[in-house]
């Protein structure tokens, strides 16, 4: 047993022994979000730490699709905070909060069908001529841009295509990566280059919060994990911490990880 003097002294040492967190880049407090009558996000509590790469998991029509909207002020919260690299941005514009250095994915890819390959990316590189370092950087994973340089965009395959919407997002650097379902629909070549894409951009600058369904995928590059259900954050910790809990996994999302490797 310790003594008095002992005892008082391990426990004043205690604290200072634990890990310290990584500093949020974006945290949502107690958002809510209502597009026309429906009542989608519902008090979202959502910590994005500086650095590496966040998943967020959950059920069709869960919410994280609007929760990135939300994020990107493309549907304004009618209720709650939104913070971002230590400034509040849930009431600013869209072109501000992109300015203020976050880019954005969507499922849809949103890309400029008409318009080449090349354009596409001159458009998105908005500080001025691209770097060309950074674009071989880009060649480097997605070699397919560099063959279809001059093609319209809209005559791409779907993956060439998120490809496309990728380089875009990342043309320039950028302080937060979200990305809403990238490997939708693609085949496992081109994830694999998308693995590659995201393991080198954890090692920059760049904090990326994924919305995706392949479980796998995330398994190989997920830091943390928050998992949605009815427009809510019902879990939020490491993605090893999931990754090695079966029960939770079947608990939280219906399904063992290992059934998807």
């Amino acid at each position: 047993m310790l003594d008095n003097t002992t005892e008082h002294a391990f426990m004043r040492a205690a604290p200072s022994a634990a890990p310290q967190q990584p500093e949020p880049l974006l945290t949502l407090s107690g958002v809510h979000t209502h597009i026309g009558q429906y009542h989608i996000l519902q008090g979202v509590d959502l910590i994005v730490p500086r650095g590496g790469l966040s998943v967020l998991l959950g059920r069709n029509g869960a919410g994280k699709t609007t929760a990135l909207r939300t994020i990107m002020g493309l549907w304004k919260a009618s209720q709650g905070t939104v913070s971002f690299d230590g400034k509040q941005i849930a009431a600013m514009a869209t072109p501000d909060i992109a300015m203020s250095g976050i880019a954005y994915v969507p499922e849809s890819m949103a890309i400029f069908s008409d318009l080449t390959v090349k354009e596409n990316l001159y458009l998105a590189a908005r500080n001025g001529p691209m770097d060309t370092s950074r674009l071989e950087w880009i060649f480097g994973f997605f070699p397919a841009l560099k063959k279809f340089w001059n093609y319209p965009a809209g005559n791409l395959s779907g993956g060439q295509k998120q490809m496309v919407a990728i380089a875009r997002a990342i043309i320039e650097p950028r302080k937060l990566l979200l990305v809403d379902e990238p490997t939708k629909g693609l085949a496992p070549a081109i994830i694999q280059s998308l693995i590659a894409a995201f393991s080198e951009l954890k090692a920059t600058d760049t904090t990326i919060l994924l919305v995706e369904q392949n479980f796998s995928f995330v398994r190989d590059l997920g830091d943390s994990v928050a998992v949605m259900d009815d427009g809510r954050i019902v879990h939020a910790g490491t993605m090893k911490d999931l990754v090695d809990d079966q029960d939770l996994q079947q608990r939280l999302l219906g399904l063992s990880l290992a059934s998807h490797q």
